[in-house]
């Protein structure tokens, strides 16, 4: 039976494509060494197993540090990676997205959240092709990925070495990484919250006129599909442009772009800070 050695901080994701241990008790931040200065520098993961192959390891403390701190996180113990499961999350990146029209999608949820070199950004359940985009084309001074999956965020920061990533839900992360300037909720159905529940811990971490974009680049006609498909992970409808005005509007947020076709979703609210 494979097992997992871990620090008492130190989570220890599996290989991609392999089933990966996922810790429901606490949240955590995949983090890395502050000492790079190149802003998306390659750094790959630390991985430990008793197991035949060998990887480098990646410690956390409520959170993923560096491996240059992994010989201070103390003593081992050992959770068996049986214990654990991870959705697939596979179908975010799937080969459906590479059609012209659904990479046009994606340009305009990228240019609607109107990033700036200065922008403090977060993606919540966004796919490893849609940060690689936003990497590529909207340089900014932080990009936060909040996922469920710490295979995805794995694979994202082995690439990203100045890419934040913490695995949890989006209404418990940390404070620390406010204020927020854009917020892509790229695939909002997975989140197991109601909109409301939402937009209320999102209006305590966006800055004074935050874009918040809403999104599904294929659709509610695919959505529907998925959900058949993944209903582990397709917890929640796309909202109608009534309920998101009344949400947005009792959160301080005003909508100003909407569109709900069968094969596009896009949703944008600019955050109005409310007055003292």
């Amino acid at each position: 039976m494979k097992s997992l050695l871990l620090p008492c901080s130190l989570l220890s994701p599996s290989p991609p494509r392999m089933s990966l241990p996922r810790l429901q008790s606490q949240p955590r931040h995949i983090g890395s060494d502050s000492s790079h200065h190149d802003r998306y520098r390659a750094s790959p993961l630390c991985l430990s197993f008793q197991s035949s192959f060998s990887c480098k390891s990646l410690c956390s403390h409520q959170s993923f540090a560096g491996t240059a701190n992994a010989s201070n996180e103390g003593a081992v113990s050992v959770i068996n990676i049986e214990d654990f499961h991870e959705k697939d999350w596979s179908f975010l990146d799937s080969d459906d997205l590479n059609s012209e029209q659904v990479r046009q999608n994606i340009d305009r949820i990228t240019s609607v959240g109107e990033i700036a070199e200065t922008s403090r950004v977060l993606v919540s359940i966004g796919s490893e092709g849609f940060v690689d985009h936003l990497v590529e084309s909207s340089p900014s001074q932080l990009l936060l990925v909040v996922h469920d999956s710490i295979l995805i965020l794995a694979g994202i920061k082995e690439k990203y070495d100045e890419v934040k990533c913490w695995q949890g839900e989006l209404i418990h992360v940390p404070e620390k990484w406010s204020p927020l300037d854009v917020v892509f909720l790229y695939f909002l159905p997975a989140l197991p919250f109601k909109i409301d529940q939402i937009f209320t811990s999102l209006a305590k971490r966006c800055s004074p006129g935050a874009r918040l974009v809403i999104s599904h680049p294929q659709g509610r006609a695919v959505l529907e599909q998925q959900r058949k498909q993944f209903p582990d992970i397709i917890v929640a409808n796309l909202p109608d442009k009534t309920t998101l005005q009344r949400v947005a509007a009792e959160h301080s947020f005003e909508m100003t772009e909407f569109v709900d076709e069968p094969g596009f979703y896009l949703a944008v609210l600019k955050f109005i800070k409310a007055n003292n």
